[in-house]
């Protein structure tokens, strides 16, 4: 790997614990409250528009997710969406916000095994309250030599994560569900970056796989992280 490796940064949500499939089971209820109004198709497809274009303002998370269904649902009804509807919109964004934190397979074994030799970082995005409330509900935040909750992940983000945490990029490695946030912009920064696929990923986080990197890597389980470490 030239470097040696002294830092692992470590995504969240869908690649320590489940999150995306509480998105998609609130967009079913949303598609349900909507469904006099336009099918289910077009109707994710304007919800997605007005998430890409809300991300600037609201950034990423619950909240964002829930301020663009409630927009959406008042654009495809031209503004004759019922209250109650609007009511329920907010009531699933509030369960979304309290569901319980699942560990996906192999996160607490692997993370045991890594961190007597090196720095593990948590690295996500999104709400700070409910990536705090998650992280602390997981019993993980022990096992991290640094917790950072950030606005956006990009080359720079990983510079100075990597610069303050660890050794620099060239010695480190992301490891993450997305291929947009997690791999690319690491691999940009000088890293490693090893992308572990997830069942539902959000649209909005797919890019091409930087194959022709040598800095590129993938696995199926976390757990096979340790074969990719000297």
């Amino acid at each position: 790997m030239g470097n040696p490796l002294t830092t692992i940064g470590f995504d969240a949500d869908d690649t320590l614990w489940h999150n995306e499939r509480f998105f998609a089971l609130t967009q079913v209820k949303f598609a349900e409250l909507l469904a006099d109004y336009t099918d289910r198709d077009s109707l994710m497809g304007r919800l997605l528009e007005a998430e890409r274009r809300n991300i600037p303002h609201y950034g990423f998370g619950i909240k964002g997710f829930t301020l663009s269904m409630i927009e959406t649902a008042i654009e495809v009804t031209e503004g004759r969406v019922p209250a109650d509807v609007i009511s329920e919109l907010l009531a699933a964004g509030r369960d979304m916000l309290a569901h319980p934190v699942e560990l996906l397979p192999d996160v607490r074994e692997t993370l045991e095994t890594l961190q007597d030799d090196y720095r593990l970082v948590l690295v996500t995005k999104g709400d700070l309250l409910d990536q705090e409330r998650k992280l602390a509900e997981s019993g993980l935040r022990d096992m991290f030599t640094a917790i950072e909750i950030v606005s956006d992940k990009t080359p720079q983000t990983y510079q100075r994560i990597f610069d303050t945490h660890g050794d620099g990029p060239a010695r480190g490695m992301m490891i993450g569900n997305s291929m947009k946030s997690d791999v690319v912009p690491m691999i940009h920064a000088g890293g490693h970056g090893v992308y572990i696929p997830h069942g539902v990923t959000w649209a909005l986080e797919h890019a091409p796989a930087p194959s022709d990197s040598p800095r590129f890597h993938q696995i199926t389980r976390l757990s096979e992280v340790a074969e990719l470490l000297p």
